[in-house]
């Protein structure tokens, strides 16, 4: 029995946050639909119910069947999932007097319970439910309680089967981190064995196995998923990894030359193709944001088939997707909705004969770094900020044009240089600016202008799941306004993004 932790997803916001917790904890999981429940199960030492949207008394509620799961694995139901197990196995769940979101403190623990381990009555926690646990489940102990919430969890008799009605992998829930700790190590007997070491140790192992002696392409991007993944491929097959940087007309200012500069060193068999021609051709009178992403998506594929026959024999197309591109690009039956595709995620056209080997799949933008980290890749690379896949396309609001991408580029140029003069560039997970739509009425001199509008975004995060935006001094922003407007023929206005993902995303498109 391996190590891993499988992650049912009912469609809750926060599911992914439970993954970066359990990882967090050096433990490998894995997020499934709550209807796709792996045939193997071998392979998994403990499961986690995650939180729903949905109330288990809907008709249309989620509804899986866990009979291979529970009394046989540990198993921590959060939110949902402690609803889920209390409604269906002879308890009861009601709708709450009132809406119970936000913070509590939990009044009572059953402090001798394993669940609870090292945590203390009055510990903060995080609510997020508008039905509640009125009665326990065959067999059910209550372990906590709050003010409001007579049965915040409990656990079944004769089983590792635990239920929680708040959320532990929230910030906002101080001890989180420890219980969750509790459930898997000292409870379910999980090893924190997932580390940046072991996963470049068996990926290059298994990377070798999967591709033998065959040839590999790859589209580098310059930014850190490509790179580390490009890393990866050449520590396993070495000269057979066939590096091919794509300009697509859609990068950042002077950014073809600069990323082929930065390859020249590490050893990488790197070559650049300049189709921003084909690119711009094929997104004229595009405006639509999923329809931008998938022309350019179809025109990377296009390109990929033209420089793969370039390279005799070739078999695979390797690929820097990430797991969050996984996550967002599958549907969980309505609520975990399809947020934008992502070109890089999912199968290939007919046409092109290649098969995809993606080693970053499942892992996270953070982890990502620390695997680059430990291959030894230069700090400031692993430090760039994620720049999306589609470029400026989805950052030029509206149909795309060549002026529009060089105002754009001369715009992102300002902002980008002044975050690394000032020293707030490594303070900032991704930084850009959007080309709005629009045109604002301005006074240039003693002469009227109707010129576009740029808005500038900068956000913190850690893996882009969630993320906050960056309160930047404002002698930064009057700075950069001043210099954007008085430079870039076009732009006469300059707005500040302060919208937090979610509800926002990181990406206006």
């Amino acid at each position: 029995m391996q190590n891993n932790v499988l992650i049912l997803d009912f469609g809750s916001q926060y599911t992914q946050l439970i993954a970066r917790r359990v990882r967090e904890l050096n433990i490998y999981c894995e997020i499934h639909p709550y209807h796709n429940i792996p045939e193997q199960l071998d392979e998994f030492k403990a499961v986690i119910l995650s939180g729903s949207p949905f109330s288990v008394r809907a008709e249309d509620a989620p509804h899986p069947d866990l009979s291979r799961i529970k009394g046989k694995k540990p198993l921590l139901a959060v939110c949902y999932g402690a609803q889920y197990l209390a409604h269906f196995n002879g308890g009861s769940v009601e709708p709450s007097n009132i809406r119970e979101y936000g913070r509590a403190k939990l009044s009572t623990i059953l402090s001798d319970d394993d669940l609870f381990a090292g945590i203390s009555e009055g510990t903060q926690v995080w609510m997020s439910h508008s039905d509640t646990i009125a009665k326990l489940p065959k067999n059910g102990v209550k372990l906590a309680s709050t003010n409001d919430v007579a049965i915040a969890a409990y656990r079944i008799e004769d089983e590792e089967t635990y239920a929680i009605q708040f959320h532990p992998e929230v910030y906002h829930t101080t001890d989180g981190k420890q219980l969750l700790e509790n459930f898997l190590v000292h409870i379910a007997g999980v090893s924190q064995s997932w580390t940046p070491a072991a996963f470049v140790d068996t990926t290059v192992q298994a990377l070798k196995d999967q591709l033998g002696d065959d040839k590999v392409v790859l589209g580098l991007s310059g930014g850190v998923d490509s790179t580390v993944a490009a890393v990866l491929l050449h520590q396993a097959i070495g000269k057979n990894l066939y590096c091919i940087f794509v300009n697509n007309g859609l990068l950042r200012k002077n950014e073809f030359s600069d990323v082929l500069t930065q390859y020249k060193d590490m050893g990488l068999n790197v070559k650049g193709v300049d189709a921003s021609v084909r690119f711009l051709e094929a997104l004229k009178g595009v405006s639509d944001p999923e329809a931008k992403r998938k022309a350019i998506g179809n025109a990377f594929i296009e390109v990929f088939d033209d420089e793969a026959h370039l390279v005799k024999d070739v078999d695979w197309l390797a690929q820097g997707t990430i797991y969050p591109d996984v996550i967002e690009s599958v549907s969980v039956n309505g609520p975990s909705v399809t947020i934008k595709s992502h070109h890089n995620v999912g199968g290939l056209p007919d046409f092109m004969k290649l098969k995809v080997v993606e080693p970053l799949r499942m892992l996270f933008k953070d982890e990502v770094r620390r695997v680059g980290a430990e291959l030894g890749i230069d700090k400031k690379l692993l430090g760039r900020h994620p720049f999306p896949g589609p470029g400026l396309a989805i950052r030029i609001l509206g149909d795309i044009t060549a002026e529009k991408v060089r105002i754009l580029q001369e715009v992102d140029a300002i902002f980008i240089n002044g975050l690394r003069e000032w020293g707030l560039y490594d303070k900032v997970w991704q930084a850009g600016a959007i080309l709005l739509p629009v045109s604002s009425v301005g006074v240039m001199g003693d002469e009227r202008t109707y010129e576009k509008v740029v808005a500038l975004r900068a956000v913190e995060s850690t893996d882009g799941m969630t993320a906050d935006w960056v309160n930047l001094p404002y002698e930064f922003l009057q700075e950069t306004s001043n210099h954007i407007i008085n430079r870039v023929k076009g732009v006469n206005r300059v707005v500040y993004d302060i919208s937090s993902k979610p509800p926002a995303t990181i990406e206006w498109e």
